[in-house]
């Protein structure tokens, strides 16, 4: 069991009996009373975010999430197809479980997927990723007079983004997937 003190952003518990991550925190020391946490719980096989506020005392199990490697076969409307590379196991996962990473998959992609109980219930993407540009408007001279000016851009995967004026269509631009926005051309 875990304590509010042990519940940092990042820590994965059971939450109404699915595994959940904390994703946000807040902790509070009242005057005379005793201190509460603030949080906000992702649960990782609803997508479902949960506000809750925790007492002094209170405890939440852990989740024992087990991590390993995968591979991103294709998606069919809302559901993404994966294998997983120590067995060749496929499994699906839906595009509103894994949330706005699913918009940089390309087929053959390795992941690292979460296991809870020996089922996979969440992936990972790696930090960055490369995606050629499929679609970029041409830069319009003169639009440069307050500095960092950005325009949008479609890759191979059908996101969009905002990217310097400088890259061009053909181009591969490196992508964090953890925020979608464009770090640096590949």
């Amino acid at each position: 069991m875990l304590s509010i003190s042990d519940l940092q952003t990042g820590t994965y518990i059971v939450w109404q009996g699915e595994p959940a991550q904390v994703i946000w925190r807040e902790h509070t020391k009242l005057g005379r009373g005793g201190a509460i946490l603030r949080s906000k719980i992702k649960g990782l096989k609803s997508g479902t975010i949960f506000e809750n506020t925790f007492k002094g005392n209170d405890s939440v199990p852990e989740a024992d999430i087990t991590r390993s490697k995968a591979q991103f076969l294709y998606g069919v409307d809302e559901k993404l197809f994966f294998m997983k590379q120590d067995d060749f196991d496929q499994f699906e996962l839906d595009k509103g479980v894994v949330g706005k990473q699913a918009e940089f998959l390309t087929e053959g992609t390795e992941v690292e997927v979460m296991l809870y109980d020996g089922d996979p219930i969440n992936i990972q993407l790696p930090v960055k990723i490369d995606l050629k540009v499929t679609y970029a408007e041409p830069a319009v001279k003169g639009n440069t007079a307050q500095g960092n000016v950005l325009k949008p851009v479609e890759v191979e995967t059908g996101a969009k983004l905002h990217v310097p004026l400088f890259i061009k269509q053909g181009d591969k631009i490196r992508i964090n997937t953890q925020t979608g926005q464009y770090v640096e051309r590949a």
